[in-house]
């Protein structure tokens, strides 16, 4: 997949861009916290007003980039980051806090235009390899980025670490302004291929039974990171979690190059549907070397499911409108991510942490079994055999090897 022609810079861009962007709610939590002196529930609302920011602006910037093009896109991202987390040290936190929402409406949609030029970059038959890569990305900024801030803080001003993961998150989006990757195969980018279908034809039970597992791979993600520490915290062991999160970052990364090397996929909702049953048992883990042993299941599930949950997207939106597809995408998943938290964390403070597991992995098997139901409900199902086959390929059927 790296001899594929500008594969190689393309990734290595994106994991600088989501290495920064994975970073950039620690960093602005450390700001909140350190220089303003304020509570954490305070730095909480100024993280949340970015991820809504985030949630809205994915399907926006990704019509925008549909319409008028990457560097556009880019062009009209980048300015306000620069402006953003330059003034990041000197606002209030009244004006910090509606900035942050702006700047999240506007960030750098690294993620989406990534899987756009993923899926015009390769052959149907590369494309599942290709975004196992891309999920193995995620997964090293995801173990790296906030990792980096949390050393940088010890020694640095808050602001000056702001300032390094805003110059991050521009020099990415300015790195991928000048490699242009394309977003748009070469056979689709005249005629037919390249025309805005109407949203109705495309938004139907298919997409919305992929961005509802996207929702909910996110979601039980983001509760198994809060799980894992109030685990350790009940046990006096927190310093552990960094080993317990390091553990499931590299199986992760393990369990996405492998899948990406099968001959043949598997389908997202049984995918998520694995992950949540293994998540659940971890929650008989009570100290950190069990609790490593018991994450390596959902870590070597995670990336496979995230890459699935990508090709099904690039399968199913149409080329003319791929952007807004993947941008919903992008969305769903920080829904999941916002979400996931408080939802796990209420089941943490009425039972125990061992109910913060069973609560993730409850979300990932309710999402797997609303998208296996939408994806049976949808038309294709009842089409023609031949082409009910190619239809249901993304969510719940395995695709012949190429």
């Amino acid at each position: 997949m790296l001899a594929v022609p500008g594969m190689t810079p393309l990734l290595g861009i994106s994991l600088l861009v989501r290495a920064a962007i994975t970073a950039d709610a620690m960093a602005l939590t450390m700001y909140v916290v350190l220089a303003l002196d304020m509570s954490y529930a305070a730095a909480g609302a100024v993280v949340a007003a970015l991820t809504a920011g985030v949630a809205l602006g994915g399907p926006l910037l990704g019509r925008m980039i549909d319409r008028r093009g990457l560097r556009t896109v880019l062009l009209a991202t980048v300015a306000p980051q620069i402006v953003f987390w330059l003034t990041v040290p000197v606002q209030p936190y009244v004006i910090l806090l509606g900035a942050s929402f702006a700047a999240g409406l506007l960030m750098v949609p690294v993620q989406s235009v990534t899987r756009q030029a993923i899926t015009a970059m390769t052959t149907t038959a590369q494309r599942r390899a290709a975004f196992a890569l891309d999920s193995v990305a995620g997964e090293l900024s995801y173990m790296v980025g906030p990792a980096v801030v949390i050393l940088c803080a010890a020694k640095m001003s808050p602001g000056v670490v702001a300032w390094g993961v805003g110059a991050a998150i521009v020099a990415g989006g300015a790195g991928i302004a000048l490699l242009n990757p394309p977003m748009r195969a070469e056979d689709e980018t005249d005629g037919d291929a390249a025309a805005r279908p109407r949203r109705r034809e495309w938004l139907g039970a298919r997409m919305a039974a992929v961005l509802t597992m996207g929702f909910g791979v996110a979601m039980l993600l983001s509760g198994v990171d809060l799980a894992i520490v109030a685990t350790l915290q009940e046990a006096g062991q927190v310093s552990w979690a960094a080993m317990v999160i390091a553990v499931f970052g590299v199986t992760s990364v393990a369990g996405g190059l492998v899948y990406g090397a099968l001959s043949r996929p598997m389908p997202t909702w049984l995918l998520l549907g694995l992950l949540g049953l293994v998540t659940i048992p971890a929650g008989f883990a009570h100290d950190w070397p069990w609790l490593c042993v018991a994450v390596i299941g959902s870590g070597l599930l995670t990336a496979p499911t995230l890459s699935t949950v990508s090709d099904a997207v690039s399968r199913l939106a149409p080329a003319g409108v791929r952007g807004e597809a993947t941008g919903m995408q992008a969305s769903a998943a920080s829904a999941g991510f916002a979400l996931g938290s408080p939802i796990v964390g209420m089941a943490i403070d009425v039972s125990a942490p061992a109910g913060g597991f069973a609560a993730a992995g409850l979300a990932g098997l309710l999402a797997a079994l609303t998208g296996y139901l939408l994806s049976r409900r949808s038309p294709a199902a009842a089409s023609s055999p031949s082409s009910s086959a190619q239809a249901l390929e993304p969510c719940d059927t395995v695709a012949p090897a190429p």
